[in-house]
């Protein structure tokens, strides 16, 4: 009798008899390539800064390119946090705030944004929906709707790593990470530049030279600026779905939409992740 309760309680796993700190150990189980959840969304970034802190001269016409495409794709459309934010770390600088309370206030930021965003877009079903929604319930509303807005920023907040003074994982991060675990079909960063440039193309002019394609690899030995946040290039190399993003310039009409349509309009960086 003891014996067949034994038999009956014990769940067989690989993983029984196994640390799950000894990355040895574990990869036989977990180096596998995950489902992709999501093959058919496409997630697009704006930029609070470069974008949405431009008022409607910018915002209006990427609603416009938005609602005109929403009958090719279902988007996940996530924006960043702009000047305001810059002035909640300057207050909370000033206040002694650890990194961790700063990550959540630019994070309220960003949701400005994306309700700013997801108001324009209300007439086609278009909603704001928080980082849970996302999460779980995400699949649902867009089976109900062409497209989501939601922030970009990565629901760290507390937890947020205290690597520096400033939340190191910011929006462009948060979008490829959400990108990449959804398995998305790709990942469109909107900035006001046409991509990466060699050195800063606001301040040094000619001698900015623009990279039309190369890999967060090659980025990340290289001093110049860089349009998005630095760690993206650390997340991009322990990426399982994404193979590549598109930096493109939202200022330019209709670069989005030629993005989208798998153009190559701006910078392609290519991440770690194997096709195969």
């Amino acid at each position: 009798m003891a014996e067949h309760t034994n038999t009956i309680k014990h769940v067989a796993s690989p993983l029984a008899r196994q640390t799950l700190l000894d990355g040895d150990l574990t990869r036989p189980v977990a180096g596998r390539r995950p489902i992709r959840l999501l093959p058919w969304l496409q997630v697009v970034k704006i930029g609070g800064r470069s974008i949405m802190d431009r008022g409607a001269d910018a915002i209006l016409p990427i609603v416009d390119e938005l609602r005109k495409i929403l009958p090719e794709h279902r988007l996940l459309i996530l924006t960043g946090a702009g000047i305001r934010a810059r002035h909640l770390y300057g207050v909370g600088l000033d206040l002694g705030l650890p990194v961790g309370s700063l990550a959540p206030l630019a994070a309220s930021e960003a949701g400005q944004n994306g309700h700013i965003l997801a108001s324009l877009l209300a007439p086609d079903g278009v909603s704001y929906v928080e980082h849970p929604t996302i999460a779980s319930q995400l699949a649902i509303h867009l089976a109900a709707a062409r497209a989501v807005v939601g922030s970009a920023f990565p629901p760290y907040h507390h937890h947020e790593f205290p690597t520096s003074r400033l939340p190191y994982h910011r929006a462009d991060t948060g979008a490829f990470l959400l990108a990449d675990a959804l398995g998305a079909a790709g990942l469109t960063i909107v900035e006001d530049v046409d991509g990466v440039y060699t050195a800063d193309p606001k301040a040094d002019g000619e001698q900015a030279q623009w990279i039309r394609e190369t890999s967060a690899a090659e980025l990340a030995k290289q001093a110049g600026p860089l349009p998005f946040d630095p760690a993206l290039l650390e997340v991009m190399a322990t990426a399982r779905h994404l193979e590549h993003i598109q930096i493109v310039n939202g200022l330019v009409p209709g670069r989005l939409t030629a993005a989208l349509r798998g153009e190559h309009v701006g910078t392609i960086i290519h991440s770690g992740a194997n096709p195969r």
